[in-house]
């Protein structure tokens, strides 16, 4: 399987690494890739991620919103929205 890293609007796209912690990212337009939390806290988790593609509803320096269920916080970051 060919899973990507987020690596946000850089260009650079690497597979994940030994040791770090990946959440997956569902729906929306980072469908399939994976987000590195390593280090992130229980709170920070809770609230998700706010990611930068050019892929979004807003084109180049759009936004992303993925944040996990309240049935599966623990589990994957689904989107939630694009935002300029």
């Amino acid at each position: 399987m060919d899973t990507r890293v987020y690596g946000g609007d850089d260009g650079h796209w690497a597979g994940p690494s030994p040791g770090r912690v990946y959440v997956s990212l569902m729906g929306g337009p980072l469908d399939g890739q994976l987000y590195d939390v390593t280090g992130w806290s229980g709170q920070e988790r809770e609230v998700g991620a706010l990611l930068i593609t050019d892929r979004g509803l807003f084109g180049p320096g759009g936004r992303a919103f993925y944040r996990p269920s309240a049935t599966d916080p623990g589990g994957p970051f689904l989107w939630d929205s694009d935002t300029p």
